[in-house]
């Protein structure tokens, strides 16, 4: 699937919940689903800065071009909004990552239902992932 085709999956799922009670329970079950990091990964070097929650978010560079993340955090809300970001952009190459547009996030409102210091949350991770695509497209470029 493209970036675009999965977006528009996670569009189509929150737009069967009627609330935003319901997509924050939705959000919740996403979190709850996500896959534990290990401890060795919950080290300050992959805390997302800007996050009011704690955040860890690593990468890594496989052999077949492409990043792949986990992540973990001390709020639930926010494994959730971490885990549909991994979802669109875990196993993508460092160009897609950086020229996904994300829509995804104004298209199911989002920017406008979270409080500010989460939206800033979530813009800071969204930036991280985009960070580390451009950190690997760089190392990639001059091991060639």
């Amino acid at each position: 699937m493209t970036i675009q085709q999965v977006e528009d999956e996670i569009v189509e799922e929150f737009s069967l919940f009627d609330s935003w009670d319901d997509k924050y329970e939705y959000i919740i079950d996403l979190g709850k689903r996500l896959a534990p990091l290990d401890d060795k990964y919950k080290i300050d070097e992959n805390k997302v800065r800007g996050c009011q929650s704690t955040v860890w978010l690593a990468a890594e560079y496989k052999e077949d071009g492409k990043i792949y993340f986990t992540a973990d955090s001390d709020a639930i809300i926010v494994k959730g909004l971490i885990s549909m970001l991994i979802r669109v952009l875990s196993g993508r190459t460092p160009d897609e990552i950086i020229n996904a547009p994300l829509t995804f996030i104004q298209r199911i409102g989002m920017t406008t239902h979270l409080a500010q210091t989460r939206s800033n949350g979530l813009l800071s991770m969204v930036k991280q992932m985009k960070n580390y695509a451009v950190a690997f497209k760089i190392k990639n470029s001059q091991l060639q």
